[in-house]
């Protein structure tokens, strides 16, 4: 008889594999600049979907990277919003983000364990294309400190969503292999917006 998922589970995969549905439909007026720095991050699958896998990602490859991981996305990402206000012309960054999704799920899906500086050199990478991203679609009338700060904490939390709840999955006795199913599932997901960036570019 199987065990039932916990909610921690369950919610993790909702994450990962419901979360592009469920916003798939979300006007493009979000990413358009008209929400709040804080909703910014949640408002579009990509972003939703890279932010929870860099904490889940963090939390296979275990130790210290569980918090310097994030951090370094966190990081890079405000610096990647600061270029994003001044309207600097850096092509390619939907095709980046979109990206991020495709290569953060091949790497859980793959178990892959890069050793921790590698690691956060890549997400953070991966934090500035966010954050410009963020950035650049930043509401005119906004007050750019509260924006930022909003954005931020935004991204935090989901990273600790991903964290937590990949963490949670890894003590099951087949929680490494759901984690790594749920992985593939977000690759997927991104490899069809990576087509559709490079298409549409």
């Amino acid at each position: 008889m199987k065990r039932p998922m916990s909610r921690c589970v369950h919610f993790l995969c909702q994450a990962f594999v419901l979360s592009p549905l469920a916003f798939s439909c979300v006007s493009a007026q979000a990413h358009a600049g008209s929400a709040q720095g804080w909703l910014h991050p949640l408002t579009g699958p990509d972003h939703l979907l890279a932010m929870i896998a860099v904490g889940a990602w963090s939390a296979q490859i275990g130790g210290r990277a569980i918090w310097v991981v994030p951090s370094a996305f966190v990081c890079c990402m405000a610096a990647g919003g600061i270029a994003g206000f001044y309207q600097l012309d850096i092509p390619g960054i939907e095709s980046a983000v979109a990206i991020s999704v495709l290569v953060l799920g091949l790497a859980i899906g793959c178990a892959r364990k890069l050793a921790m500086a590698p690691a956060a050199c890549m997400v953070g990478l991966f934090g500035v294309c966010h954050g410009y991203a963020h950035g650049y679609e930043m509401p005119v009338m906004d007050n750019k400190v509260t924006y930022v700060a909003g954005f931020l904490t935004s991204t935090a939390t989901l990273h600790l969503v991903g964290a937590v709840g990949a963490w949670r999955l890894l003590q099951r006795p087949r929680g490494a292999l759901a984690l790594r199913g749920a992985g593939f599932a977000c690759a997927i997901f991104g490899a069809a917006l990576t087509y559709m960036a490079l298409t549409t570019a």
